[in-house]
């Protein structure tokens, strides 16, 4: 077997009949020839292979059940969505049904008769409920395993941010947590870097103290002061504030440092500590700051990593955005964007809106890829060491989309996207220009630093939207949108991951 394409050889020894006495063996190495390949990443090289053994043994249920993983690693959902219902795997089907935008509570429903205690089932169907507007019922469900669960953390979080997205009380949810379980400090701190994600600072220090009280100076509790002290500005005469920490490699608390670094005007440090962590998985979280030392230091390598000219550039889609803008509007149904997210006055989608199944999204998504993979071909020569160039080109698959829709006064915060390695804008509708407001309102704009780091920095460049109009540009640049006046502002948006090699 070769590393990149273990199925060839299998295929070719392949057994005459399921009854054959070497049947049960081959299985097993096909078994692991797909989870090593879904470990690898290297799906595409091997569902081509595992199509025609499926052909040959059309009643070998494991089969399409690994087939249909390979297929969803290799992001052709329609085709895993058939192998998973030939598997007759309920809950495989469940999930490929949610993922490409279809009814899938009462198969979550059937899943979990099987395995009643699966966590991610449990959260698959309290999701598919509250897309399928049974909001209520999606929270009934989840508080009821939630109580049923009390130390089950990721279980809290996601009935707060369910709660959140309905309209319904979400500090609420982790205070009952709470109570139920005083003596769980995991929970506390979820709570915590929850309200630490709104910036919710005085509820924030609130439960600190609280969790302090309970349980003393823990090292987590340590550090979650010093990030709280960081982030709402109270530490900004204090360069020395993580110093009693500045020997803990955590990717977390070394972002936090750099960021108080920024605000303490110090970005030679900031840098150092940055780039320390490119070495590590956590390396997109840092390139960005590094940029913003850079600049503020002027270092060329400012202008060697974002290279604004060269890496954002523009696509006119041929792309009739009608229909696509009816679907759309009718898949904002949250009350409010996640916790997380850069969205202020509106909404944004879950799910990966480019898995769906509607034709709509299907050309959209192909006139997306012919538009991603001429942008990367135009890439400048591979170049050691860079985030953007420094990849292989080939097997181009989404890390992520979504839509987001604004409303009245609406704009993304300066953010980047970590997960990404190209990250977009696909603007599909936009408020008549008396509406937006004079220029720029409404607009795209790219290397403003985060407003409450205190830098002064201007733009590299401002971007008009325009329907049909893509823009593309590395995950790793700094970007957000100026508010508008009124109106409607519908984009759809993605991030390509970066390649293996």
């Amino acid at each position: 077997m070769t590393a990149s394409n273990p199925f060839a050889d299998l295929l070719s020894r392949q057994p005459a009949s399921a009854a054959a006495p070497q049947a049960a063996a081959w299985m097993q190495d096909i078994e692991s020839a797909t989870f090593a390949t879904l470990r690898a990443g290297t799906a595409a090289h091997a569902t081509a292979h595992l199509d025609q053994a499926c052909r040959r043994w059309p009643d070998a249920t494991r089969l399409h059940w690994l087939h249909a993983l390979l297929l969803r690693e290799d992001q052709a959902h329609e085709a895993a969505l058939d192998a998973a219902t030939r598997a007759a795997d309920a809950a495989l089907t469940a999930q490929l049904r949610y993922e490409t935008g279809r009814p899938a509570a009462t198969h979550f429903a059937a899943a979990r008769t099987a395995a009643p205690g699966d966590t991610a089932l449990i959260r698959g169907h309290a999701g598919a409920l509250a897309a399928e507007g049974q909001g209520d019922d999606a929270l009934a469900l989840i508080a009821r395993e939630t109580a049923a669960r009390p130390d089950w953390v990721e279980g809290h979080a996601y009935h707060a941010t369910l709660a959140r997205l309905l309209g319904a009380d979400a500090n609420a949810i982790f205070a009952q947590a709470v109570q139920a379980q005083p003596h769980n400090l995991a929970l506390r701190l979820n709570w915590f870097h929850w309200l630490a994600r709104l910036r919710d600072w005085p509820a924030a220090r609130a439960v600190l103290a609280d969790a302090t009280r309970a349980f003393g100076d823990t090292q987590a509790l340590i550090i979650a002061r010093l990030y709280l002290i960081a982030e709402s500005g109270e530490g900004d005469d204090q360069p020395d504030l993580f110093a009693p920490v500045a020997d803990n490699p955590d990717a977390g608390l070394s972002l936090a440092r750099v960021r108080h670094a920024l605000r303490c005007h110090a970005p030679d440090h900031a840098a150092a500590i940055a780039q320390a962590q490119l070495a590590t998985p956590a390396a997109s979280l840092f390139w960005p700051y590094l940029s913003l030392c850079w600049r503020l230091l002027g270092d060329d390598r400012a202008h060697w990593l974002d290279r604004p000219d060269a890496f954002i550039r523009t696509i006119d889609l041929d792309l009739d955005c009608a229909a696509l803008v009816n679907l759309l509007r009718s898949l904002h149904t949250a009350a409010a964007p996640y916790p997380d997210q850069s969205v202020r006055g509106g909404t944004q989608t879950d799910r990966p809106l480019l898995f769906r199944h509607e034709p709509e999204i299907a050309q959209a998504r192909a006139a997306i890829e012919a538009a991603v993979r001429d942008y990367v071909a135009a890439l400048p020569p591979p170049e050691p060491g860079h985030p953007l160039l420094n990849t292989p080109r080939n097997d181009l698959k989404f890390a992520g989309s979504w839509s987001v829709r604004l409303t009245r006064q609406g704009h993304h915060a300066v953010h980047t996207h970590p997960a990404g390695w190209i990250s977009s804008a696909l603007h599909v509708a936009l408020p008549d220009a008396a509406a937006m407001g004079a220029a720029p309102a409404g607009w795209l704009r790219f290397g403003a630093p985060p407003p409450d780091l205190g830098l002064t920095l201007t733009p590299y460049r401002q971007i008009a939207p325009k329907v049909a109009r893509l823009v593309l540009f590395p995950s790793t640049l700094w970007h957000d949108t100026i508010p508008f006046t009124e109106g409607e502002r519908l984009s759809l948006a993605f991030d390509i991951r970066p390649p293996r090699f």
